[in-house]
């Protein structure tokens, strides 16, 4: 298994053990991050080792966005994030830093796309120009 390379980009592997259904799995986040949630039914899934190569080959891009990676891959645990968010087989979500789903994809995306995604952000386009946002 590789090892990610050593940005402040973060990568968390998120259980049901680790929050229970009244806990805002996302809440740690809020204000201070922008979630990538991948979803699959298995760690296997060819999609979802695809969608990981992608966004750690971005690790420094994302850190400079203050992307946050999250991964569910255990569809059986019903965990906080699948519960909040329902998604079905494979999905990539990026999430704002004000919580809100901004981009929801049933297929791997290439890094680029998320930047842009990000990058079209009032909040963000406010981070460039210096601001707090």
């Amino acid at each position: 298994m590789r090892h990610l390379i050593a940005y402040a980009f973060v990568f968390a592997a998120v259980f049901a053990a680790t929050a229970t259904a009244e806990d805002d799995p996302l809440a740690p986040y809020l204000w201070e991050a922008r979630p990538v949630i991948v979803f699959a039914d298995s760690p296997k899934d060819p999609r979802f080792i695809s969608q990981i190569e992608r966004l750690e080959a971005a690790a420094a891009e994302m850190a400079e966005r203050d992307v946050v990676v999250l991964t569910d891959t255990d569809p059986a645990a019903k965990g906080p994030l699948r519960q909040r968010l329902h998604p079905r087989d494979f999905q990539i979500l990026l999430i704002g830093k004000d919580g809100q789903i901004k981009y929801r994809r049933p297929h791997p995306v290439s890094a680029e796309d998320v930047i842009r995604q990000i990058d079209r952000m009032p909040m963000r386009r406010r981070e460039m120009q210096g601001g707090q946002g």
